[in-house]
């Protein structure tokens, strides 16, 4: 007998290396694993581009920054030169006024466009600002009122996504319309409107501002008002609430969603008024709260959490083909394993492509259902009798039945796959605790039957 047929020999009567092949082959299989990996982020990436061919030309994500009141005012200095003579240096600043009251009523519709089988979630916002400024308390930031350009004073509203406004509604000041500019004016917040607005006398500041707007995928809102209160209604029927404060009363139904916020200045992060000097940028960007209008399930995003199981599945698998070979004392070839293998690979690309278009779970169970009927159909061929496949069929039923609680219940899924692994270990070893193994090697006797 030569080395290679001593080696096969070896192979197949020693379990210890016929499972240390198997190990192997899941290896293996790793490779279409990761190839299908790279599918689902290429099919990620398709979508994105869908997406973004979408709000490019309707409207992107809208982040409202404001109302905020502006007030230009020169800063001046002194200096001593090189001489030690005594200068004056002045540059022009502003400040930052936040409103006392900020009233926020919106009606926001939704609808979804399709770029090829991609959906993406739009909508028209109709908003309605009001709310009352306070006269600006110049002395409290420490500006001279001599210094303060009143002419120049400016009511601005950051708008992340300018050019999805819709119409041209003044602004109610003081009881007066007010003609809207482009621009935020000296307000550095990005893209947005502005005001030139009278805020001398002794008059309260009060202002409105009904405002239509177009956008996708969310609505964002900052809690600028020393008290602000947010009403939006909708007919989305799947919203994801986001943000640094959840609506303090909501109503979701089959016609959609109500909710309301109501949000005090204590807890925002940024105060009612600063200069141009002062950094606040980062606080009013954690303050932002605001509405997603997802799907309830992300098919991609579940596609590419059920690949990461992907290696324990072909594992378990291999694990019950390999029991009912000690058990029952039959032989699988390799090239079984692989076959098996191959058909647990396809289940998350024929997973995937379903999912777009019938849904996750109806495309889940669809492929599931093919692929145990597969590996079940195979296992009664190459095990030899019915009972034999069930164990198999049974545990890839089990298996699929698992993964579907672990990705449905993303929370529990640590809680779930620890205890799925004991089970599986405890299975094992229950099922074993009788196996001789120094005798699996040796030849059954003639008039033993083997296991059913």
């Amino acid at each position: 007998m030569n080395s290679s047929e001593s080696f096969l020999s070896s192979l197949q009567s020693s379990q210890l290396l016929r499972l240390l092949a198997i190990g192997v082959l899941a290896l293996l299989l790793q490779i279409p694993i990761s190839m299908i990996a790279g599918l689902v982020t290429e099919r990620q990436a398709r979508r994105a581009e869908a997406v973004e061919d979408v709000t490019s030309k309707w409207g992107r994500t809208q982040q409202l920054t404001g109302p905020v009141l502006v007030v230009p005012y020169v800063h001046r200095w002194m200096e001593t030169n090189s001489r030690g003579a005594p200068i004056t240096r002045e540059e022009p600043r502003h400040a930052v006024f936040l409103p006392d009251q900020l009233d926020v009523k919106g009606e926001l519709d939704s609808e979804s466009r399709q770029r090829g089988i991609f959906s993406v979630p739009v909508y028209e916002l109709s908003l309605v600002l009001s709310g009352v400024f306070r006269a600006p308390d110049l002395v409290a930031l420490g500006i001279d009122p001599k210094t303060v350009d009143w002419k120049h004073v400016h009511l601005a509203l950051g708008i992340s996504d300018v050019r999805a406004v819709r119409g041209q509604n003044p602004l109610t000041w003081r009881s007066g319309d007010v003609e809207l500019l482009p621009g935020t004016g000296s307000f550095a917040c990005g893209a947005g409107i502005h005001a030139r607005v009278d805020a001398s006398g002794a008059t309260p500041l009060t202002f409105s501002l009904p405002l239509a707007l177009a956008g996708s995928i969310g609505a964002y809102f900052t809690p600028f008002g020393r008290e602000t209160t947010v009403a939006l209604t909708s007919n989305a029927k799947s919203p994801s609430f986001q943000g640094s404060w959840l609506p303090t009363e909501r109503n979701l139904s089959s016609d959609g969603f109500r909710a309301s916020w109501s949000i005090p200045f204590l807890g925002r992060g940024f105060p009612q008024a600063w200069t141009s000097k002062s950094d606040v940028g980062d606080s009013i960007a954690a303050a932002r709260f605001g509405v997603d209008l997802l799907e309830p399930v992300d098919h991609y995003r579940m596609a590419e959490r059920s690949v990461k199981y992907a290696g324990l599945f072909i594992l378990w698998t291999f694990s019950a083909v390999w029991l009912v070979e000690v058990l029952a004392r039959v032989r699988v070839h390799p090239i079984q394993y692989l076959l098996i293998g191959a058909a647990l690979c396809v289940f998350y690309v024929l997973e995937l492509s379903l999912a777009e278009h019938l849904g996750f779970a109806t495309a889940y169970a669809l492929a599931s259902a093919a692929v145990i009927s597969l590996i079940g159909t195979y296992a009664r061929a190459i095990l030899g009798r019915t009972r034999r496949a069930l164990v198999v069929t049974g545990g890839a039923a089990a298996l699929y039945a698992y993964l579907y609680v672990v990705l449905t219940n993303e929370d529990y899924a640590l809680l779930a796959g620890s205890l799925g692994l004991l089970a599986v270990v405890a299975g094992i070893m229950f099922v074993t605790r009788r196996v001789d193994w120094y005798q699996l090697g040796a030849p059954r006797p003639s008039h033993v039957e083997p296991l059913a």
